[in-house]
Formats: C-alpha cells, structure tokens, sequence
C-alpha cells in the first residue's frame, strides 16, 4: 500500500485503514471473487460518496419551506458546512483534501452566478434566502466540491493510478477550454463537441488502474469520465424535481433535464480530474509517455 493513502501518518480514520488495508484471508477464485471484490468496490465508492451523499440527502430531507422558520437555502448551507467539519474533525478529510474542495466551491459559484445573472438565465434559484449572494445561494458551490471531495477520496480509498496520461499542460488546456466554454457559449458559440474530441483523442490511450479488494483492476479513464457525469446528471434531475433550482422549461411543470447536459457534466469531470491530478501532486503515479 502507498504511503499517499496517508494511513501511516494516522490522519485518516479507521474506516479508511480497514478499506485500504486489505488482508486476503483466502485464495478468491471464481464467482465468490467476484462478489468479494464488487462489495469492496461498492464499500470504497460510497465511502469516496460520503460527503455527497450526506449533502444530497439533506437536500431530499429538508422541507421546501425549511426548518425552524429559517429558510431552505439557509439550512442547506449550515448543513454542507457541519458535514465538512464533521469529515474533518473524524479524520475521514484531511485539511488539505479540505482546501482542495474549498477551490472547487469557488469555481462553483463563479459559474452559478454568471449562469442565474438577468443577462443569462440558464436555470434560477426561486426561493429566499438570507444567505444568496448576487442571487445565488452559498449552498450551490458545495455541489461542485462534492464532485471534487469524490474523486480526491476515490483516488486515494481505490489506490488510484493513470498510465499514459497526456502532457500535462495539454490536460490543463482542455480543462482552461472547458471552463471557459460554460462562459463564452452564450457569446460566441458552443465549442462543446469540439472540446470533447480534443479530450478523446488525449485521453484514448489512457487507462485507470484501481484496487477494489486486493488486485489492481483496469478500465479507460474515458468510461470513468463518462459514468461518473451521468451519475451527476441523474442527480441533477433529482434535484430539480425537488426544486433546488429549476430550468426555463421546469418553471411551469419538471421535466427531465435535457440529455446534453449529460456531455458537460462529463466534459466538468475531466476539469475537476485535472485540478486534482495537480493539487494531490501524485505525478509519481502517473506514466506521461516521452
């Protein structure tokens, strides 16, 4: 096991030890290797899902009117913020998995307030809340560092490894592309697939090797990009059925979101894989081809 995973300094929890620390008590063959392996795997990814799936949850649970007289939006920040503290102080987060996240809160919001301002209206925030700045609630962000906090808590709980990963001021600039895509789109055009081709042919011959029990698995980090953004667009349509925030089209009736958006959670997976690839500075993982 690697010293990355930061057992050994004892910053993580138990729960992290035990997941990482796996000790095979038999030789696993067949079928029952199988099912060992997948529950371990299912174990470590709701483990890297802890932050959000506590957040999401609150998210269904919390009223539309809110708790206590303070309204939702409000109770949903305090709630993102007690979690975040709570995976600190047990050691499930360390501080500096924290200020990686906090990054991802900030590009978060930059974009939620270009996208809900009166110039652009992509989707709105209908409800009051004392803590909305420039119309858009504080909460919002954390769902941005909810992806993060999932993929930097995979990297290290599945013992994450990327062979053939592209240069990487190439990474960078798709990820610049990207990000900047989401802006100017409403200006100049949407460049989206052209983006998306150039991430494909970086990443064609890039693989992800990962460690669900005890030996090292394989898959092309493409299809990862692509699972992990149509999980988040499911979770969107989740979202906006509750009304956290809603599309022109939802205003009278929900609809499920368009299928397109499908491509640029994916396209922001690659974004946020990239952010994290630099802010762990795990290149000694990493094989970049000469």
């Amino acid at each position: 096991m690697t010293t990355d995973t930061g057992v050994n300094n004892g910053r993580l929890a138990l729960l992290d030890f035990y997941l990482c620390d796996v000790r095979p008590f038999r030789q696993l063959t067949g079928f029952l290797r199988f099912v060992v392996e997948f529950l371990y795997f299912g174990m470590k990814e709701a483990r890297a899902c802890l932050f959000a799936g506590l957040f999401f949850v609150s998210i269904f649970l919390v009223p539309k009117a809110g708790l206590f007289g303070v309204p939702r939006y409000d109770v949903l920040l305090v709630i993102a913020l007690a979690i975040q503290i709570f995976m600190i102080w047990s050691k499930l987060e360390t501080l500096d998995e924290a200020k990686a996240i906090c990054l991802f809160h900030v590009v978060g919001f930059a974009l939620e307030v270009f996208k809900t301002s009166g110039s652009i209206q992509s989707w709105s925030y209908p409800d009051f809340a004392y803590t909305k700045v420039l119309g858009v609630p504080l909460f919002s962000g954390f769902m941005y560092a909810a992806v993060g906090s999932y993929i930097i808590q995979a990297w290290r709980l599945l013992d994450l490894r990327i062979r053939h990963h592209p240069s990487y001021w190439m990474a960078a600039l798709v990820a610049l592309a990207t990000y900047a895509n989401f802006f100017t789109h409403h200006f100049i055009g949407d460049y989206r697939w052209y983006i998306a081709a150039c991430a494909l042919g970086l990443y064609a011959r890039t693989s992800v090797i990962f460690r669900p029990y005890d030996r090292d698995r394989k898959m092309p980090l493409l299809l990862a990009f692509v699972l992990i953004g149509f999980f988040i667009w499911l979770a969107e349509n989740i979202s906006t059925f509750f009304g956290i925030w809603k599309y022109p089209n939802q205003l009278g009736a929900w609809s499920t979101v368009h299928i397109g958006k499908w491509s640029s959670w994916s396209l922001l997976v690659i974004m946020t894989f990239t952010i994290v690839a630099n802010l762990k500075h795990i290149k000694r993982q990493i094989h970049v081809p000469d």
